[in-house]
């Protein structure tokens, strides 16, 4: 993870969001969920600008950062993107029409685990981003994966989890068992036979994975 400060020094560079972002943020803030931080959410927004992607699957909506932040970026991708919580997928829908990027984004109600058949419908896609259950990361992966496009990405939040992954004492165990879980997958992502990945330590840990041999 980057030091606090430069942490701080790099948010700083980034330009403000649009009024409804800025509110989506504070109100994540406030009631704690569970949003990308900044860093991570550029560096996502460029990989993305790069590598052109149209459309997009995203496992994890909460109340729709991601899925609008992705959707002001890329005028012409469409993404499709999945939530259980009946909270957060009444407040996604809200802040998704009031964006005027509603054209863009289709939401899937329901557990990620449990919604494959309506997903496949909108198959293949250019990229992936997970960021839902982290104890569940490998089955999202592996579930989604097989509709990636050949040069498509899989991106991944989340994967440092707070710099906790590289503390060997954690006294919480209901912690001490989500980190761990976390940890497998990591070994799991940079040892897998048909994915290239990196880790990158911006926002709360960023994983980046491609198929082997492919490229655009």
């Amino acid at each position: 993870m980057l030091d606090e400060k430069l942490h701080f020094y790099i948010e700083g560079l980034i330009p403000e969001r649009n009024t409804l972002f800025m509110e989506m943020e504070a109100y994540a803030k406030e009631h704690h969920v569970p949003i990308m931080e900044l860093a991570g959410m550029e560096t996502m927004l460029q990989l993305l600008r790069i590598h052109r992607s149209q459309k997009i699957l995203e496992v994890g909506t909460a109340i729709g950062y991601s899925a609008l932040r992705m959707a002001n970026t890329l005028k012409d991708a469409h993404i499709i993107t999945i939530e259980r919580d009946e909270k957060r997928i009444q407040l996604a829908k809200e802040f998704i029409q009031r964006s005027g990027h509603h054209s863009q984004i289709t939401l899937i109600e329901g557990d990620a685990l449990e919604v494959e058949n309506l997903v496949q419908r909108y198959a293949p896609f250019d990229a992936i981003f997970i960021d839902a259950a982290k104890g569940q990361y490998q089955k999202f992966f592996t579930i989604y994966s097989q509709y990636l496009n050949p040069d498509g990405m899989i991106i991944t939040d989340n994967v440092l989890f707070k710099g906790l992954v590289a503390e060997t004492n954690i006294e919480s165990k209901r912690t001490r068992n989500l980190v761990k879980k976390i940890d497998e997958f990591n070994r799991w992502l940079m040892s897998h036979p048909d994915y290239d990945s990196i880790i990158l330590p911006v926002g709360d840990g960023v994983a980046i994975s491609r198929r082997r041999g492919e490229s655009k």
